[in-house]
């Protein structure tokens, strides 16, 4: 007979609360405070120095991923805008990306004057290749997989359904930063890749990213994209290709010596964070009556950092919700009708509407644009299914294994219980 749950009067799985915290932010210490203290002693706050800690950390990246080029910006978002524009998108084009995403993926696209095409989400919680291969059209140029809370999506199927429509693949690994998949770093599939060092990611300064490739021509591209002074900064004159002039997402030495330090602990993060999921995971009933697990291409590689349920049905899953709240454990539904989360397409609202920094309608009424793309809030049902019955859990450093089983437990008593 299932025990009793705590929403019905029974003892809560739980009993003292989980820790929270981030991942490189709750570890930072001396080393990151001598690191900008020095910075700031020296006065050579500017990236374009000798010994830059800018420059030091792209080369230190870019070791870290097996990447030949690597350039540091100032945000995620300034990545991605930049990864985009290396790899020659720019209006006329559109670009494939989930539906479940932060906004910040759409809104680099539009950044650079593409169109962005909303694909559904499959149980991995990232893109569904099958209606990844609906949306192309005569102007789709690249598809922008997105790895989610650290795992990343069906990366192989990506690139081959890509290889084969002769289009671009560019990496979201802002949520997903020293993640891999079979073998090689995600980000390094396509043909480029972007983290971003936010706050809230696996490492931080707070605010910064950085983009990746093998390519030498994206890597200009997109430097050029990221500085319009670059020539007069830059000693050899010696272009591949022909210097343009865009906005300048350039970041500064305090933020490039605070990544350097978090770079450096980012193998113990994720060392710590894999055991927990691993315990986590192993503590799960092999086969839960009410949900399925979120699909996991390849389980070895993933971040760690999160963990995935698809309950059957959407008010089982509130009810799930609602019990795992009481046992201790914290818990919703990644969607949650009239609660604007900008992860969501749904409330994306300056893409839906089409919304124009001017008059010009801009990208959409580019004159270089042929296609015709139209939204609406109920355009990806299978997305919406999927994560309004999906209950994430996270993981953090200031938690520990036996923290990761309790979560486990818990689940598996209210699944017991309710499913």
């Amino acid at each position: 007979m299932p025990a009793r749950l705590a929403i019905d009067g029974g003892a809560p799985v739980i009993a003292d609360a989980i820790p929270g915290g981030m991942h490189g932010p709750s570890l930072i210490d001396e080393r990151e405070i001598n690191a900008v203290t020095e910075v700031l002693r020296s006065g050579k706050l500017f990236r374009f120095i000798e010994d830059s800690n800018v420059a030091n950390f792209e080369k230190e990246a870019a070791a870290y991923l097996g990447a030949k080029h690597a350039l540091m910006v100032n945000s995620g978002t300034s990545a991605i805008i930049c990864a985009l524009t290396g790899v020659g998108i720019g209006p006329g084009d559109e670009v494939i990306v989930p539906g479940y995403t932060f906004i910040a993926t759409a809104a680099a696209i539009v950044g650079v004057g593409a169109i962005p095409v909303i694909a559904e989400i499959d149980d991995s919680l990232g893109l569904d290749i099958a209606d990844v291969e609906r949306k192309i059209t005569p102007h789709t140029k690249a598809i922008l997989p997105v790895h989610m809370q650290g795992v990343p999506c069906r990366l192989e199927a990506i690139v081959e359904l890509a290889q084969k429509r002769n289009l671009l693949v560019v990496e979201d690994c802002c949520q997903c930063i020293g993640g891999q998949y079979k073998g090689k770093y995600a980000g390094t599939w396509g043909d480029a890749g972007a983290w971003s060092l936010n706050y809230y990611k696996v490492i931080s300064c707070g605010e910064g990213g950085l983009i990746f490739s093998d390519d030498y021509d994206v890597y200009e591209r997109a430097a050029f994209a990221a500085e319009p002074g670059l020539p007069m900064w830059m000693s050899d004159s010696e272009w591949q290709n022909k210097p343009f002039s865009r906005q300048c997402y350039r970041t500064s030495e305090i933020l490039g010596a605070i990544a350097r330090v978090q770079l450096s602990k980012l193998e113990d993060i994720l060392g710590h964070t894999r055991r927990l999921k691993k315990a986590f995971t192993a503590e799960l009933a092999e086969e839960p009556k009410g949900y399925i697990r979120q699909h996991v291409d390849d389980p070895t590689g993933e971040c760690g950092i999160s963990a995935a349920i698809i309950v059957h049905d959407v008010e089982l899953a509130k009810k799930y919700a609602d019990a795992l709240r009481a046992e201790g454990l914290n818990a919703g539904t990644a969607y949650n009708q009239g609660f604007p989360d900008r992860h969501i397409y749904t409330y994306w609202d300056s893409i839906l509407f089409k919304h124009s920094p001017d008059a010009s309608g801009y990208p959409w009424k580019d004159p270089s644009y042929k296609g015709n793309v139209e939204y609406s809030r109920d355009m990806c049902p299978q997305t919406l299914s999927i994560l309004g019955r999906a209950l994430r859990f996270g993981f953090n450093v200031n938690m520990q294994e036996e923290h990761a089983r309790l979560m486990a437990a818990a689940i598996n008593q209210v699944d017991d219980a309710l499913g």
